[in-house]
């Protein structure tokens, strides 16, 4: 079973619409602070793989289902785990929960591109190794 990473975020009063839930595509960007954070507690710095190898991140696809609302001041946990680890691009399962309630599942395919031509490549080995451990 794939290990599964997980991290809080605080829902803020910017987090939401009019109805005072999450604004639906808010949850995409709790998703990629939570890859982040990921990357980061692997001692993977996305700012390094684009100044040393000229590599970044960026998202081809994700797929999203919205089960529950979230509201002003929730504490949501995010999950992920990796699906599948390709040459030059990685499928994470992502979630949000609060407490035992699920409110949104994604998939979500990141792939590795030079940053100057933004053309896909491979994943750094530095950065492969590390994911592959975790």
């Amino acid at each position: 079973m794939p290990s599964v990473f997980t991290w809080t975020v605080r829902v803020y009063y910017e987090d939401t619409d009019a109805g005072g839930i999450v604004y639906y595509a808010n949850y995409l960007k709790f998703f990629e602070r939570a890859r982040t954070e990921w990357l980061r507690s692997l001692g993977i710095h996305q700012q390094d793989l684009l100044s040393t190898e000229g590599a970044a991140f960026v998202v081809r696809s994700a797929s999203v289902e919205y089960l529950g609302a979230a509201r002003l001041d929730d504490e949501l946990t995010l999950r992920l785990s990796i699906e599948k680890l390709g040459r030059a691009s990685v499928q994470f399962a992502q979630q949000a929960w609060r407490g035992d309630t699920l409110l949104a599942s994604a998939n979500v395919k990141v792939g590795c591109v030079d940053a100057a031509t933004l053309r896909p490549r491979s994943i750094p080995d530095i950065a492969a190794d590390k994911m592959r451990a975790a």
